[in-house]
């Protein structure tokens, strides 16, 4: 009988894959025989999340330098990926940014930064692929959201209207592309243990406690928690979920709005 969640002979590209929930989701989709592009900045952690995919699950792996904010760098890497690989399977959006302030204190530069990232980089990144998935008759697209793209954030305005976008488009990607067999879908993080969010609780003082409480299960995500999601939002497992969000967040968007947290 066909495994649903095998991704043997796929190929996904995970922007923003070399550290943190795109490491985790990259882990995920490596688990289950996926060849793996790590598209991201940083060539050097680029380089070394390469290395361990290959050495942990054997599969082809490779890295790409790539900068969504970058229109041309955009179309320059996955052109890439199509010469090398001849196709691309899934589409992780994941690279993105924050800035954490008072709305009050925000330069208007700073909100094109993150709008420019979080929310076109990822359009344009979903652009670029539609004509090859098109082409191969069928692709899947996960896109990153965050508990924002749901719920209010006092000290990350721009960054919650990114992701609150993020879930729109996904919602519009997954209804103008499903008869092209184009499978758009959206994760939600919760709280999550990386190298970002040391950032927040040094911002934020009792935001370790916090999360804590408020998260049912009682502690921080880690980015391994995001590999059987990716798993199954990649494979064919998931051929008839399009336009929908999963949240992993350990229960915290049930527990109550985090806006209460300042």
């Amino acid at each position: 009988m066909k495994d649903l969640f095998s991704l043997e002979g796929k190929v996904s590209v995970v922007t923003g894959g070399n550290g943190g929930i795109g490491k985790g989701i990259a882990d995920g989709l490596a688990m289950k025989g996926s060849a793996v592009v790590v598209a991201a900045r940083d060539l050097k952690k680029t380089t070394e999340a390469v290395e361990d995919l290959k050495q942990r699950f054997g599969v082809k792996a490779t890295g790409l330098a790539l900068d969504v904010a970058n229109h041309e760098s955009i179309k320059k890497g996955i052109q890439q990926v199509l010469d090398e690989y001849g196709r691309i399977d899934a589409l992780v959006n994941n690279a993105g940014v924050n800035i954490r302030k008072k709305p009050q204190l925000y330069a208007p530069e700073e909100w094109d930064i993150i709008l420019d990232t979080n929310l076109k980089g990822a359009f344009l990144c979903c652009q670029a692929v539609y004509p090859a998935m098109k082409a191969q008759g069928k692709g899947k697209i996960i896109n990153t959201g965050s508990m924002t793209s749901l719920l209010g954030l006092g000290g990350g305005l721009p960054y919650g209207c990114s992701k609150m976008g993020i879930l729109s488009m996904t919602y519009s990607l997954a209804l103008a592309w499903a008869r092209d067999n184009i499978y758009v879908n959206c994760i939600l993080p919760g709280w999550i243990d990386t190298a970002l969010t040391v950032q927040a609780r040094r911002d934020f003082p009792g935001l370790s406690d916090f999360v804590e409480d408020r998260t049912p299960q009682g502690r921080w995500g880690k980015p391994e928690d995001f590999m059987g999601a990716a798993a199954f939002l990649a494979s064919d497992a998931s051929d008839f979920v399009t336009g929908e969000y999963l949240r992993v967040d350990g229960g915290f968007a049930q527990h109550g709005n985090m806006v209460s947290f300042k």
